[in-house]
């Protein structure tokens, strides 16, 4: 770590960014600290699938809960996952049969990495499980049957190498020795290379002679050093030829080689040359790989003839970087020689960076605090040195921003305050690229939804709401509709609609739906009783807590004609009133005054008279708008003493209503006259009923009382006797009263009219005068009135208290 930390400083002093310098170290820390996290096992190789590796709780003293609490799970590098993780017992298994042939082909040691993810808090630990080779492969030799060409004066000792075996297996289950089948000639030999690779050698024991053989077949086996060992044969053609004392010879021994990555296809690579001075065909060589791997002869072309390599495949410096082989050149006599070519693979800038995403949180809440964070991810890179260093960055203004946390990972963190009513969804775009000359670049999206809080109220669309409805109306009309909208949404926009009631009000006429806010009156208005009235009605939504708001509700009442005109004199329960006018009445004389009231409003309550029948119907005329009934001309002597007259009252309504007052009028000379004729009249308004004889008896006899009481009077003032009538003011209904309709006067007026040879002629205001109405009237109110009127008829022949 220590050499890792001023190699670090080294790079940052170079550039001169003392910024990278910080980052670098923060790193460098970063690193040091996870290697000290570390944990290692080992496993053999062609295990069974599930097989168990470790128990990571218990190496990591971690109690089992909280590997579920903390969502533990398995991140390998790479695209495979290679291993499982169970959160319940701890124990990491393999998720597949590992073959270590497959996994690391060139590699003598295995080693697969990964890391466990621990969240809340976020956490990771390194871990390495090396893979054991087990002896499952045999060695095999490239050719079954290998063929060589020996002169006949080869002297004893010469060696000819041999194709050697490759076994799969590593270590002590690679390939460890040969043996050679028994013959009286050749011998094996074996040794190893300064590189490290083993290689294989015939050696010649004894003289050949052709003419004795001229064939020699030699069995090669090959054996590993596992348990139990395995062992691969070849077949050693040897043919015996001619003399050819001249074996071909390299210009160099080694042919080093430096290739980009990027190499096209047939691009020229090396030309290996080799010379041999014999004549004919002992002196033509032909060129041929030996002792090369499959897969570096898959990469390059041997021409046979000219000795030239070029690229045949595409060159991966994260596959290999490193190429050996080795060229074999052979004259006609088959004499050969051998020669080592090395390419090393440069580097090229051609991986663009691969991002992983670990950890991503699909819904945040829109209330969710900065550097909350979103999603984990990785960048990983093959290349090596600037072209395998990246970097990231978010496209776009984004409330997001980046974090490096360490080993290449980064954690994606709001940075400021959502709201999810002006943004509902992110698409966020994350770009890595890479330190390259020529720099690449991937790019990763990530799908955010910021979830609903409830945030907003309701908003009413209108803090008044009125409405009109006509009286008499159905029950659950609906009148209207009162809106609020929620900006959130789901529940937290569902909005309720509720009156708020209160202890001091009695029960509202009106109800609201709480689902889409209709106004209903629950039952029939009375436009005389309520003309309006006001309500306040809430509109909460269903978050937790609820918000709401609050709108007034303001129904009017319209009027309907629905009331006749109510008549307030005469009293509309007498058959008949009975009015006096004397026989010197000139025209326009007031007779009468009809009134009457409406409860109704507006044009329903405008009232008009009308005379609809009279006995002489050009003796009186009545007042269109004031109810006066008066008289049309002077009163003669012809006109009967008795009239009977019929007055319309209607209203301006639609349709129209109305009512009818019956007067009686009586012509006479003077007042005593007239109240004899109205007591004559009266039997006959109810001839047949008995209740008028009873009404009749006490009326005669209040009245001689109250002649008694006048006499005594008169005699005290004879001089002052005087006549005057007044009119009692009649009891208003309640809905009258509270209307302004109708047209009685506080006082009603009567002229009134001396006989002749009276003294004293002052003027002076008696009690009021009834008039005396025929029978048929209730028992109370016409014992009251019957006992005025006898009294009145007493105080006409005297003077007045």
């Amino acid at each position: 770590s220590g050499w890792l930390f001023w190699r670090v400083m080294a790079c940052g002093r170079r550039s001169g960014d003392r910024k990278r310098q910080v980052i670098l170290f923060i790193l460098c820390v970063c690193v040091c600290q996870s290697g000290a996290e570390t944990l290692r096992y080992s496993l053999p190789e062609e295990m069974e699938r599930d097989s168990f590796v470790a128990n990571i709780a218990k190496d990591l003293g971690v109690p089992l809960s909280q590997l579920a609490a903390r969502k533990a799970r398995i991140v390998s590098e790479g695209n495979e996952q290679l291993f499982r993780l169970n959160q319940n017992t701890g124990v990491l298994t393999a998720k597949e049969s590992l073959d270590r042939e497959e996994i690391c082909p060139q590699s003598d040691t295995c080693t697969l990495v990964f890391k466990i993810f621990f969240e809340n808090p976020l956490q990771l630990i390194r871990g390495e499980v090396e893979v054991r080779d087990v002896n499952d492969n045999s060695p095999v030799f490239p050719e079954k049957e290998m063929v060589l060409e020996i002169l006949e004066t080869a002297s004893p000792g010469s060696r000819f190498p041999l194709e050697s075996a490759q076994d799969k297996d590593v270590g002590i289950n690679g390939l460890q020795n040969y043996s050679l089948g028994p013959n009286p000639h050749f011998s094996l030999a074996t040794g190893t290379g300064k590189d490290g690779v083993k290689y294989l050698e015939l050696v010649l024991q004894s003289q050949l002679d052709r003419e004795e053989q001229g064939e020699l077949n030699l069995l090669l086996t090959a054996t590993d050093g596992g348990s139990p060992p395995r062992s691969g044969t070849a077949q050693v053609r040897i043919v015996v030829v001619d003399a050819n004392d001249n074996i071909p010879v390299f210009d160099r021994e080694v042919y080093e080689v430096r290739l980009a990555e990027n190499s096209p296809l047939e691009q020229l690579v090396v030309r290996v040359a080799a010379a041999d001075p014999d004549e004919g065909s002992n002196g033509k060589v032909r060129y041929a790989f030996t002792q090369t791997s499959e897969r570096s002869r898959q990469l390059f072309q041997l021409n046979p003839t000219t000795g030239e390599i070029r690229v045949a495949g595409k060159l991966d410096f994260e596959e290999a970087k490193f190429h050996k082989m080795v060229v074999k050149a052979t004259d006609g006599g088959g004499l050969s020689a051998h020669c080592k070519v090395q390419v090393e693979v440069l580097d090229v800038n051609d991986n663009a960076p691969e991002i992983a995403l670990t950890s991503l949180t699909a819904s945040i809440p829109e209330d969710a605090p900065p550097r909350t964070v979103v999603a984990l991810f990785s960048v990983r890179d093959r290349d090596s040195g600037d072209n395998g260093r990246t970097e990231c960055s978010i496209d776009g203004d984004l409330p997001f921003s980046l974090t490096p946390t360490f080993d290449n990972y980064y954690e994606l963190r709001t940075n400021s305050a959502l709201d999810r009513e002006r943004t509902a969804e992110y698409n966020i775009t994350i770009t890595a690229t890479d330190w390259g000359r020529k720099r690449l670049s991937s790019r990763e999206s990530i799908f955010v939804q910021i979830s609903d809080v409830n945030d907003n109220p309701p908003e009413f669309t209108q803090e008044v709401y009125t409405m009109y409805v006509t009286e008499n109306n159905s029950p659950m009309l609906r009148i209207g509709s009162m809106k609020a909208t929620d900006a959130d949404t789901g529940e937290n926009a569902r909005v309720n609609y509720a009156l708020v009631r209160r202890e001091d009000k009695e029960q509202p006429e009106v109800s609201a739906n709480s689902e889409n806010g209709d106004v209903y009156i629950l039952r029939p208005l009375d436009y005389e009783k309520v003309r309006a009235f006001e309500v306040t009605v809430r509109a909460a939504d269903g978050g937790s807590p609820p918000l709401s708001a609050q709108a007034v509700l303001r129904v009017l009442v319209r009027d309907e004609n629905d009331n006749a005109p109510v008549l307030l004199h005469p009293a509309p329960d007498s058959s008949a009133a009975g009015e006096l006018v004397p026989r010197w009445a000139p025209s326009g004389y007031l007779v009468a005054k009809v009134v009457a009231v409406d409860a109704d409003a507006g044009q329903n309550a405008w009232l008009s008279y009308e005379l609809a029948k009279a006995t002489e119907p050009g003796l009186f005329r009545v007042g269109l708008h004031s109810g006066e009934v008066r008289t049309a001309r002077a009163v003669t002597e012809r006109d009967a003493p008795r009239q009977r007259l019929i007055v319309l009252v209607r209203d301006h309504g639609q349709p129209p209503r109305s009512a009818t007052a019956t007067l009686a009028v009586a012509l006479v000379n003077g007042f005593s006259e007239a109240h004899l004729r109205v007591s004559e009249e009266a039997p006959a308004a109810e001839p047949d009923g008995p209740l008028t004889l009873y009404l009749i008896a006490s009326l005669a006899c209040v009245s001689a009382l109250f002649l008694a009481t006048a006499v005594a009077a008169v005699v005290v003032k004879v001089r002052r006797a005087r006549r005057s009538e007044t009119e009692v003011l009649p009891t208003f209904p309640t809905a009258a009263t509270e209307s302004n309709a109708g047209s009685l006067p506080r006082s009603y007026v009567y002229d009134v009219c001396f006989a002749a040879g009276t003294v004293n002629s002052e003027f002076r205001f008696l009690r009021p005068l009834f008039p005396c109405f025929p029978a048929g009237l209730p028992p109370g109110l016409g014992e009251q009135r019957s006992s005025v009127c006898s009294q009145d008829a007493a105080n006409l022949g005297g003077e007045g208290d």
